[in-house]
């Protein structure tokens, strides 16, 4: 079978033009035959047409051709990222200047999309440098790929000595074998403590790599406990110094009495007034200590299934002060720990009838049931909160002789069983504050 010879483009578009003027080329010279014209006449006519002919073809394949070669170089700078070239002659209505106008047209958007992606992967950049979260892109031989300086840190070694390691070579390898987010104690060559390990998986080229990002939580860790322990001890002094200045000023009192000579008359009653006071403040300071030990020692749940509205109505019995009303109470049981259930809604309870008391209003409960969660709230009608940033900071308290720890108490109760408490004025425009205890059912 014979085959077709393989002639170039510009070959082809060449002699295709010399076959157009075949017809015409044949018809003179039938012509100049059929005349029988003499030697000179076919030198003089035949030969200068054929000439022309092929010029003409010549001409036809070179301006065929050069716009082919212009879009050639065109594409090429498109290939190799260069998108500053643009074609002439681009306009509409014309077949070569449409398909230059497109490849115009498509150079403008690969280099405004080229642009968004520097700038993206410059934000990128300046993100990644800024966070203070370890950053590991590992690809299919577990090798790193990516690290950022906060990697750099953890990992005390430079970008350009951790790229191509791998993961066992970084100590890493744990990290990259996790399934899911999990906080891990251990020690990296930048430092010890407790540590968010994440990892994700995402393709390049078709091929699986792996993000790996470890959070340390121990210096947020420390900064909240540092804070934790300021606001104890900035309450725990306040409690303090109200005992012991009192203490501290009957007793050099009392000693400057036994001091005089002779003792005045009414000595026994003063020193016995003395040490009343001294005795109410020790007792105080023994409530305020129990009261300490009391949340410090919160024991785990032991839950049951309980009926929530019954747990509410015998809780609603308990206080006599202010008239409690039972509002809207929807059938709910659920697994919880009913005696401490009933001690938080308790100290929730006092608080709204101790509000209520000054205006003198009342207080209600309901029980409310939403997919997969149990609502019991108690809504006062009292002046309402004023600042709640101490809320639940222990021993904190704007009553005479509160022990600051009944909303505490009741939070981390609601916290052991999964739930938690929430309090906010009420939005219905009347003054007041609503108190919400969320529970798992």
């Amino acid at each position: 079978m014979l085959r077709t010879p393989d002639f170039r483009h510009e070959t082809r578009i060449f002699w295709l033009a010399v076959l157009v003027c075949v017809p015409a080329l044949l018809a003179l010279a039938l012509t100049l035959f059929l005349v029988e014209a003499e030697s000179n006449l076919w030198l003089a006519v035949f030969v200068p047409v054929l000439l022309a002919s092929l010029a003409l073809a010549a001409y036809l394949r070179r301006r065929v051709v050069f716009p082919l070669y212009t879009l050639s170089n065109l594409l090429e700078a498109l290939r190799e990222g260069d998108f500053s070239l643009r074609g002439t002659r681009a306009r509409r209505g014309d077949a070569i200047g449409q398909v230059v106008w497109e490849v115009n047209a498509l150079s403008q958007t690969l280099r405004q999309q080229r642009l968004r992606v520097e700038e993206t992967l410059a934000l990128l950049t300046k993100v990644m440098a800024a966070v203070d979260i370890a950053i590991f892109a590992f690809d299919g031989q577990r090798r790193l790929r990516l690290i950022n300086p906060a990697g750099e840190r953890l990992l005390a070694l430079s970008n350009a000595d951790a790229q191509g390691r791998s993961a066992e070579e970084l100590d890493l390898a744990d990290c990259l074998d996790i399934e899911q987010a999990s906080t891990v104690k251990r020690a990296f060559r930048g430092g010890v403590g407790a540590f968010d390990v994440r990892r994700a998986s995402f393709r390049e080229g078709g091929v699986r790599n792996d993000l790996v990002t470890v959070t340390d939580l121990s210096r947020a860790l420390r900064e909240e406990e540092r804070q934790a322990w300021q606001r104890l001890i900035r309450v725990l002094g306040h409690e303090l110094n109200n005992s012991l200045t009192p203490i501290k000023s009957m007793a050099t009192t009392l000693a400057d009495l036994v001091a005089r000579e002779p003792p005045p008359g009414d000595w026994r009653e003063d020193a016995r007034g003395g040490l009343g006071v001294i005795a109410d403040r020790a007792d105080a300071l023994a409530r305020f200590m129990a009261g300490y030990t009391r949340l410090a020692k919160l024991p785990p749940p032991r839950e049951r299934e309980v009926d929530l509205v019954e747990v509410v109505g015998r809780t609603a019995a308990l206080e006599k002060r202010v008239p409690v009303h039972l509002g809207a109470l929807a059938p709910t049981r659920a697994r919880v720990d009913p005696d401490q259930i009933e001690q938080a809604l308790i100290n929730l309870l006092k608080n709204a009838a101790e509000a209520s008391l000054g205006t003198g209003g009342a207080v209600t409960l309901r029980v409310r049931r939403l997919p997969g969660q149990a609502l019991i709230e108690i809504e006062d009608e009292g002046p309402g909160l004023f600042g709640s940033e101490n809320l639940f900071v222990p021993f904190f308290t704007t009553k005479p002789g509160g022990s600051g720890i009944g909303l505490v108490l009741a939070r981390q109760i609601a916290e052991a069983h999964g739930g938690h408490l929430s309090l906010v004025n009420r939005g219905d425009g009347r003054s007041g504050c609503l108190a919400t205890l969320v529970l798992p059912v």
